[in-house]
């Protein structure tokens, strides 16, 4: 049986595991809090985190590859860049968020296509929040979505807050789904493969 992508970069499939840790170093957090990526680094050991998300909305480009490679020399957990598809190289996988994607081309599967040109078979999420965006998603040749938002989170704007219609919601994906916002570390939600964890990390 083949393998997905997720499965030989994990050794595991995440769509049969629950609630595994999912890291995001938020590059802006640290610096507020004076967290080295050393420190950060020994939490997601220490944490038994499978995947980590480097966000960076702050550094230039060659700052961001530049820390993007040295956590990939650190460690041998898997890194995915959020947004910047030009770093893809040096890490193991991409994350956009529906806006993302429709800057690329407007037709959803068309941007998929353009996107794998470009960052082959290195794995790819994309951000969805409803019913609508997880069926689209399910036709999409995609690694993992993100969901969210499932609670208030200090660290971005959100409108709309799932709570528990987001394991109905995860249910009907077909990728393995991150749960987003506000989600703490070993919490249980039902349908769901990784807690994506920020700000709680350090609590």
């Amino acid at each position: 049986m083949n393998l997905t992508r997720f499965e030989e970069v994990l050794a595991f499939n995440p769509k049969t595991s629950s609630n595994n840790l999912y890291a995001l170093c938020d590059f802006q957090t640290l610096k507020n809090k004076n967290i080295s990526f050393e420190q950060f680094l020994e939490l997601c050991i220490k944490l038994d985190a499978k995947v980590i998300q480097y966000r960076d909305k702050i550094s230039n480009i060659e700052t961001k590859k530049e820390n993007l490679l040295y956590l990939k020399s650190k460690t041998n957990i898997p890194i995915i860049i959020n947004d910047e598809i030009n770093l893809v190289e040096f890490c193991d996988g991409l994350h956009l968020g529906q806006e993302d994607f429709k800057q690329v081309y407007s037709n959803k599967e068309l941007a998929v296509k353009l996107i794998r040109k470009k960052i082959g078979n290195k794995l790819l999420g994309l951000s969805t929040h409803n019913e609508k965006e997880i069926l689209e998603a399910n036709s999409l040749d995609l690694d993992m979505i993100g969901l969210g938002a499932y609670r208030a989170t200090i660290t971005k704007d959100v409108s709309v807050m799932l709570g528990d219609k987001i394991s109905y919601l995860a249910k009907i994906s077909n990728h393995p789904v991150c749960a987003i916002g506000g989600v703490k570390i070993g919490e249980k939600i039902k349908n769901i493969s990784f807690n994506v964890v920020g700000s709680s990390l350090y609590e």
